[in-house]
């Protein structure tokens, strides 16, 4: 794509601001890790690979121990993030050290996709949720890196919604209208009528953080799919980097779960539709437990059944 989630330019990352599309294409300026920072919580970039880039450009403008503190607090579950900023800590040449961590997420995304398009059917059906391209790494996607690799297969996608924040709605439609690929919206809750009419082949999602058991912390909603798609005996790929993979997390149920504001559940972009006062639950992810998922895709290799045993062994072979 000709349109770039993130833009270095050695003294400014410029970050395309994801609020703001499909209507119109944006750029921030961030010039401090205070200002990244606030572009990472406010989902300017959004999408566990994009923000720990992000997080990586933020520490090369300002490479101070307050910058960690501001960037780290900018959002609690995607543990790419972390991970960027650990590399960071131990790297000398700041700005080549966040340089190196966007030029392998790139390289790191295609191989995904190259692995997981050995998986896909010829004219497959695609059930993927939220946004896992382009918009949400340094380049190719995730889960739709996979979909983008796949494309010569004659492959379609579903893509659903994602509520409240539309990110299917809004990116992951706008990246199939730039790719050429066949697109289908629907909302989140036709997924089970679809399954359950045989019009799906697959579903496809990416991952915030992965657990060392294999449970996956996904975009609010996935739970939902993995259990839907379990019931109608279709494949659940979980499609994520090895920086996703979070060892020192022993289950899903030690995964922070980030909450966010109400003004995402009771309306958008100014609209209204929800009564002043109500009372709003908005957790921006859920955990699917390993047992629902097919397989993991990442760089490396592709875990079938996910079990501790098989992600320690995935993890020691690439130390």
């Amino acid at each position: 794509m000709t349109v770039e989630s993130l833009r270095w330019k050695g003294d400014r990352l410029e970050v395309l601001d994801q609020r703001l599309l499909p209507d119109r294409i944006e750029y921030l300026t961030c010039r401090t890790a205070a200002e990244v920072a606030e572009a990472i919580r406010g989902m300017a970039v959004r999408g566990a690979p994009a923000i720990g880039c992000a997080a990586a450009f933020g520490i090369a403008l300002e490479p101070k121990a307050s910058s960690y503190d501001v960037l780290e607090k900018s959002r609690p579950t995607a543990v790419n993030l972390f991970w960027a900023l650990a590399r960071m800590r131990r790297a000398r040449d700041k700005r080549a050290e966040a340089e190196a961590i966007f030029a392998e997420d790139l390289a790191v995304n295609r191989a995904i996709g190259a692995n997981g398009a050995k998986l896909i059917p010829q004219g497959a059906r695609i059930l993927t949720y939220c946004n896992t391209g382009a918009l949400a790494t340094a380049g190719h996607g995730t889960a739709f890196g996979v979909i983008r690799s796949a494309k010569d297969k004659g492959i379609s996608v579903i893509a659903c919604e994602t509520r409240p924040y539309l990110q299917g709605a809004r990116l992951t439609t706008w990246e199939c209208v730039q790719e050429g690929i066949p697109c289908t919206l629907v909302a989140d809750n036709m997924a089970g009528h679809l399954m359950s009419r045989g019009e799906l082949d697959l579903v496809i999602v990416g991952a915030d953080r992965i657990a060392a058991n294999g449970d996956v912390a996904n975009k609010i909603g996935t739970y939902m799919l993995a259990v839907l798609a379990q019931r109608h005996r279709l494949p659940f790929y979980v499609a994520a980097p090895l920086s996703t993979f979070d060892s020192r997390t022993p289950d899903g149920s030690k995964i922070p779960i980030e909450e966010r504001a109400s003004e995402e559940m009771t309306g958008y972009r100014g609209a209204r539709w929800a009564p002043a006062g109500i009372q709003v639950r908005n957790p921006a992810f859920d955990v699917t437990p390993a047992e629902l998922i097919t397989a993991i895709i990442c760089e490396k290799a592709v875990v079938q059944a996910p079990s501790r045993e098989r992600l320690q062994a995935l993890i020691s072979t690439t130390a």
